[in-house]
Formats: C-alpha cells, structure tokens, sequence
C-alpha cells in the first residue's frame, strides 16, 4: 500500500537521520523530494504546497535545527502533516436511527460499488453484529441487481427480490418496507453509477434521498483515479449531502493522491478502504495507521487485530502446547504455514512491521521469490501422507521421490525443509530447560522458510 511513496519518504528521511545537525539548506532539500514525491502520488497540487508550507515553518525552529536527533523530529513533523490531511482518528458509522439504518452508496460505474456493498455487510455483520439487508437499485446495468443478490446469499443475508419492478425511487421504497417487516438494523442502498457524473443521475440520487432518508451516504471512489477522485468527490458533495467516502483498490501500489487529498478538499472523512477483491478486504479507515505505513512505521495495531480476526484462537493454543512440549510435527509446520498466508502472506506481515524497509526492499527484488518457497513447501507437506507428516523421520529416499514428483519440487528442496524443522526441534529442546519462551531460533526459521 502506497509503497513508492513510503521509499520516496525513506529515501529523504534516512539522509537526514545521517546528519548530526540539520541546516535550512538541508530541510529545503528534503522538502523539495517530498514535493515531488507528493506530485507524483498525483496528491493536489494545493494540498501538497500547504502540506510543505507547515512541515517547513515547524521544521525550521530553533528547536529541531539544534536538537539531539533532528531527523526523527523532522519524520515526527511529516507524520503529523500527514495525520491533519487525513483525519486524526477513524470516524465511525452513524447507525443511531429507528431500525433500520440506511445507508446509500453512490459513486461512478466501475468503482466498485456492489462489491463493496458486500464487504460493508459483511463488516456490519461480523464485526457489530447488526442484521443487514442488501438492495439494488440500479436498473440500468444488466444483471446488476441478480449480483447483489448473490452476493446477498453467499452472506446469508436477505435482499431485495430482483425481479421486484419499479423506478430507483420505487424500488429503495420497496427495500425500505422489506427492510422494515423483517426487523432489520441497517439497510443498504446500492445505486446505479454512470461513466461521469451527469444531471439525470444526480437527480435520481436526490430523489432517492428525499424518498428514503439515510443516516449515511456513502461515496464510493477508485483510489487509482487519484486527483479525478477528488474532484469526482467534489461534483458529488454539490448535490449530495456525502457523509463519508469508501476508497477502493488500496492493496495495490495505488497513487496516493485520493487518500491524501480528498479529504483535505471535501472535508469528508474517509470511513472505510478496500484491500482487496474478496469480501473481507475491507478495512476500517484508521489515519494515524495509514500515516505510520507510509512512514514506514509500520502497522502493528492492524496485524494484531487481523491476526484476532483470522486466526483460529484453539489452533494457536494447541500449536503453542505442542510447540511447548517438543512435540510438534510437520502438520503443525504445515499449519504454521497457512496461518501466514491468512494474514496476507510473508509480504502482508512485513508490511506491518516497522523498520523492515530494507527486507521488504529485498524481498520485492527476488521477485516473490520468498512468497513462492513458503507455497512450495507447503506444497511438500501436502504431498506427505498423515503417517509421512507425524514420522518425518521415515522419509527415505523413495518416499522423498514420491512426494518431490507430487508436489512438483525437487529433492533437495525436500531435505532442505526437513533440516529446518529439525534444526527448529533441536533449539526447542535446548530452550524447553528455559521456559520455552524464545523457541522460535533465527537459524531455524531461515532455514525452515528457504532461506529468507
């Protein structure tokens, strides 16, 4: 996420943790790489000035120009430019309504509006517990409302019949009374989008409003649109009265000039970000999180609750028992493997941690190299028969053919995943006398993940 940005942003701030003394020649220096770095993320060209306008006049005091570690005090003064652009703090969903709660989403076609329908209800679902119902009024594109709906039944949630007839208008009257009947908490209202914004849609979305007021309206925006999005935004909060924005298509290296600017210009929070196609990409818009990572500080507040969230909390205990007790096998190995690429893979983790610039840096370099090793070696595992995975001991020569040829790797790729598992064995044995606290050996895990 914004990973050319956060380079650009390391690239200047390790120039200037190397000077003892910082100078105004050298803050003007690094402002101008911002600068760019900012125009190049196709951040506005306003916000950008004014973003290096109070970054300069803060940096250049006496106090940062002549204290111990001017860099960090430099990184400190970004980190909170960035924190006033975005917001200070998440702002949450306005759900305090007789039941249910409607929110409207709109936005131009192909920003992902349905899908994120989806991914709202299921957030709403799973994480505050409110019973939702989806509906569609978009009766322009073909099939747009049968996709909701199915999206609606891979959730287990209802929505309104797509054959229901009727205008836009009619139809979110329609959803309303369903909605109502069925004792839901928070409706949704998928609207239909155009290629631009236009009058006849706009009209359409202010009398949808008038006839069914929402607690939330939702703008839904393409990150990669960058200033487009913003001025998109603009055109919309004309006529709308927009109390949030939606960014889509942030697990790319997406330019960062929506997520920087748009709110800065509008004035509406950013309330949620899509990750990701499948429908638990959805995250909470969090600013200080979102500053951190592109400070490359890091994200350990997310991975934590990611990890709550997609880990298996008994499977975490047993393995941690087994780990404990010396006797963990390669089904645990295989385990400890998928739980990783829950959380979004070696480079999902990564991304998290702070002050691992350089890794990332390697790991990208290679190629995926590393991510392809950890699904190889999974791929070793899974060819192994229970017996195999329990008695790595028994694997001889012709069993070790067998599983190389099923799971289309080699030999010694084999014997290098069974030499870190016993080099991990071996270090727990020697730590279990120590409590077992620190079983998790470099040279073991280097080993155990193909040499990362």
């Amino acid at each position: 996420m914004f990973d050319s940005l956060a380079k650009r942003f390391d690239s200047v701030f390790q120039k200037l943790r190397g000077k003892g003394l910082l100078s105004e020649a050298d803050v003007d220096a690094a402002l101008r790489e911002i600068r760019i770095a900012l125009l190049e993320a196709d951040v506005a060209l306003p916000v950008a000035k004014q973003l290096i306008a109070d970054i300069r006049e803060q940096a250049v005091g006496q106090a940062v120009l002549s204290s111990v570690s001017p860099g960090q005090q430099v990184v400190k003064i970004v980190h909170d430019g960035l924190l006033k652009l975005l917001g200070t703090e998440a702002v949450p969903l306005n759900l305090r309504a007789t039941p249910p709660a409607v929110i409207l989403l709109v936005g131009l076609q192909g920003s992902g509006k349905t899908t994120t329908a989806g991914k709202l209800a299921r957030y709403l679902g799973e994480r505050e517990r409110k019973q939702v119902m989806l509906a569609s009024l978009d009766t322009y594109r073909p099939a747009a409302r049968e996709q909701l709906s199915v999206l609606a039944s891979q959730l287990g949630l209802p929505a309104l019949p797509p054959t229901t007839p009727g205008t836009p208008v009619e139809l979110a009257k329609a959803a309303l009374a369903l909605a109502q009947r069925q004792v839901v908490d928070v409706l949704i209202l998928d609207t239909a989008g155009r290629l631009e914004i236009d009058a006849d849609m706009m009209r359409e979305l202010v009398a949808i409003q008038q006839a069914v007021p929402a607690q939330e309206i939702l703008l839904v925006a393409d990150s990669m649109l960058g200033q487009a999005a913003v001025a998109m935004a603009q055109g919309f909060q004309a006529q709308l009265p927009l109390t949030g924005l939606i960014l889509t298509r942030l697990d790319g290296d997406a330019r960062a000039g929506a997520a920087l600017s748009v709110r800065q210009v509008t004035g509406c929070p950013i309330k949620f970000m899509g990750t990701g196609e499948k429908l638990e990409a959805l995250e909470v818009f969090h600013p200080d999180r979102l500053a951190n990572r592109i400070l490359g500080m890091g994200d350990i507040v997310t991975l934590v609750e990611r990890a709550a969230e997609k880990l298996e909390q008994q499977d975490m205990e047993e393995a941690a028992n087994r780990l404990a007790a010396g006797q963990f096998d390669l089904t645990d190995v295989l385990k400890q493997l998928q739980q990783v690429k829950k959380l979004g893979g070696v480079g999902g983790v990564m991304g998290m941690l702070p002050g691992v610039g350089k890794i990332k840096k390697m790991m990208a370099e290679q190629g995926g190299a590393v991510e392809a090793g950890i699904a190889r070696q999974e791929a070793i595992i899974l060819s192994m028969t229970p017996y195999e995975r329990r008695n790595p001991k028994q694997l001889n020569a012709s069993r070790k053919r067998r599983i190389a040829a099923g799971s289309g790797t080699e030999v010694s790729e084999i014997n290098r995943l069974l030499k870190g598992y016993y080099d991990m064995a071996d270090m727990i044995k020697k730590l279990r006398g120590a409590g077992g606290a620190k079983m998790m050996s470099r040279g073991g895990l280097k080993n155990l993940f193909g040499g990362m």
